[in-house]
């Protein structure tokens, strides 16, 4: 007797130390959870570790129930402006969408807008220029290169400290009601307004910054009277081509860049065949063109002889066909007429639609939790994330704030 009792008290004693040892199990899991979570928000938006101090704000800010502030704490680190942001936002700035890409005026631009939780609809038709801080010993800022941001990136100085807002016709001397965000940024002209017809802004715009491309938005019942005449109507003889591919895109599209009809990128292609040294040129009023007599530049005169029938670009001048048809499921802003001159409304046309909103959180979620969203769930954060972007005043900073936390796993 005195032997099993002895044994009952033995297994009574292992319980114990068991049941101790998992509530001390259990009470480390939640404190390392919590650092855990500090540490992957952190990860995420710096993309390095946090220092020792800085992962005990963010755990003790997560412990309160208020992650956000964590995540905000994280983005304190320079990285975010000068890693996370620069790689994420300099693919739109070329063609090739490659992020081996210098620092230019566009990059540099929208994160400034969104370090200082400027209306990030503002990208697309604002005032707006961010440049180096005076005294921070960089080249003044140049219509014709790009050494001011190049330097910048080559010193590594800190872009959380050293950007500052300007205006852009205060810089560049472009005047302000022709100014359109980055998409009359030099980096942007550069890249999307040189040569061709000036269509390739357009096309770029809708990929960056809705989201989606022409082929999936084309149209064919959309008219077809602002196609210019460098639009064969038959290509190599069949007119099917024409109505089945080329019009559905082109219905649409003319009729918006037609915005651009003043605006060039011009360069020498014989000592500069790269267009480093090119700038941005813009035909004010009293200003012609020398080839066209008005102030719509040549580019829009392009193989005129291919259907001479075509559409004459006149002017400036826009209208949005989209707001009709299937493309109305963009949201257009029914506050705006859906036309106007020139880029800067048309800029806001794009910028104040539903699907500007989506794809700028649609792009922050997949950069900050390194996937798409894939289920019911993430569909749902997103919906969540363009209330939230909309009822703060459009700050793409909070919406990268809500994505770390949403990820930072439980």
């Amino acid at each position: 007797m005195m032997r099993v009792l002895s044994s009952q008290k033995t297994v009574s004693h292992v319980i114990k130390c068991l049941a101790f040892g998992v509530i001390a199990t259990l009470s480390f899991n939640a404190s390392a959870g919590s650092r855990e979570q500090a540490k992957r928000i952190h990860d995420r938006l710096a993309g390095i570790p946090p220092s020792e101090t800085v992962l005990n704000d963010m755990q003790a800010s997560i412990t309160a129930n208020d992650a956000i502030a964590a995540a905000y704490t994280a983005m304190d680190n320079d990285a975010f402006y000068s890693v996370t942001l620069k790689n994420w936002i300099t693919p739109w700035t070329n063609e090739p969408q490659t992020v081996f890409a210098p620092l230019n005026d566009y990059t540099a631009t929208v994160i400034g807008m969104i370090r200082d939780n400027v209306d990030i609809r503002e990208m697309l038709h604002g005032d707006i220029l961010y440049v180096g801080q005076s005294g921070s010993g960089l080249p003044a800022y140049s219509n014709s290169n790009n050494d001011h941001y190049a330097q910048m990136e080559t010193r590594a100085l800190p872009l959380s400290t050293t950007l500052e807002q300007a205006t852009q016709s205060s810089v560049t001397g472009l005047e302000s009601a022709a100014t359109a965000g980055v998409l009359t940024s030099r980096a942007s002209a550069k890249a999307f307004l040189i040569d061709g017809t000036n269509r390739a802004l357009f096309r770029f715009t809708l990929i960056n910054h809705l989201c989606d491309d022409l082929e999936p938005l084309k149209d064919i019942e959309r008219a077809a009277d602002k196609i210019r005449q460098d639009v064969s109507r038959s290509p190599g003889g069949d007119s099917r081509i024409f109505m089945n591919s080329c019009y559905g895109c082109h219905a649409g599209m003319d009729p918006m860049i037609q915005s651009f009809a003043y605006y060039n990128y011009q360069y020498d292609v014989e000592t500069d065949p790269d267009g480093d040294n090119g700038q941005l040129t813009y035909n004010s009023v009293g200003q012609t063109d020398s080839v066209t007599g008005t102030r719509v530049v040549s580019k829009y005169f392009n193989n005129n002889l291919n259907f001479p029938s075509g559409f004459v670009t006149p002017d400036d001048n826009w209208v949005n066909y989209w707001r009709k048809g299937p493309n109305q499921l963009i949201g257009w802003d029914q506050a705006l007429p859906g036309s106007g001159s020139g880029a800067k409304s048309m800029g806001q046309e794009l910028a104040h639609s539903a699907k500007f909103a989506r794809c700028q959180v649609k792009k922050v979620f997949s950069n900050v939790c390194l996937r798409n969203p894939v289920d019911a769930a993430d569909r749902t954060q997103v919906d969540t994330m363009v209330a939230s972007l909309i009822a703060n005043g459009y700050q793409l900073k909070r919406t990268f704030a809500e994505s770390a936390v949403y990820c930072m796993g439980e």
